[in-house]
C-alpha cells in the first residue's frame, strides 16, 4: 500500500465518520441533552476539519480525493443518549485503528499528523465512556 492509498484510506473512513456524527447529532437534543449534543457537536468539528486536511493530504501527493459515499449503515437503534454515546466511542475506536495504519505507512509530517489525530480520537473516546486499552487502535495486541 503506497501513501496514497492511505490517505485515501483515511479520507474515506472520515467520510463515514462525518455522516455517522451528523446522525448522531440530529438524534440528540440540544435542549434535553445539553452536554451529550455539544460532545457530538466537536467530534463532528474535528472530523470535519481532519476530511478537509486529508482531502489537502491527497491533492499534494497527486490523487484526487475519494468521494463520500451517498449514505452509510448505521444501526437503527441509536436512540438513547447512552446508545448515541456507544457509538460514537466505537467511531473514534475505529478511526485510531484508520489513522495508526496511515501512521505505518507514511513518514515525515503526514506520520506526525496521523498521530496527533490518532491519540485525539483515542483520548476523545474515553471522553465518550469508552475504556482505557493499552494499545488503542491495535487491539489484536490487547490479546497478546
Amino acid at each position: 500500500m503506497t501513501v496514497l492509498d492511505a490517505l485515501q484510506a483515511t479520507l474515506a473512513d472520515e467520510h463515514a465518520a462525518l455522516y455517522t456524527y451528523g446522525v448522531l447529532g440530529a438524534r440528540t437534543s440540544q435542549a434535553t441533552a445539553p452536554a451529550l449534543f455539544e460532545t457530538l457537536t466537536s467530534g463532528y468539528r474535528r472530523h470535519r476539519a481532519r476530511r478537509d486536511q486529508l482531502q489537502l493530504m491527497v491533492r499534494d501527493a497527486g490523487g484526487d480525493p475519494v468521494a463520500a459515499e451517498v449514505a452509510y449503515d448505521l444501526d437503527g437503534s441509536l436512540l438513547r443518549p447512552p446508545q448515541l454515546e456507544r457509538a460514537a466511542a466505537d467511531l473514534e475506536a475505529a478511526s485510531v485503528e484508520g489513522l495508526l495504519a496511515l501512521v505505518a505507512q507514511s513518514t515525515g509530517s503526514v506520520r506526525e499528523w496521523a498521530l496527533t489525530e490518532a491519540t485525539w480520537s483515542a483520548v476523545w473516546r474515553l471522553q465518550l465512556g469508552g475504556t482505557a486499552e493499552t494499545w488503542p487502535g491495535a487491539p489484536e495486541l490487547d490479546r497478546a
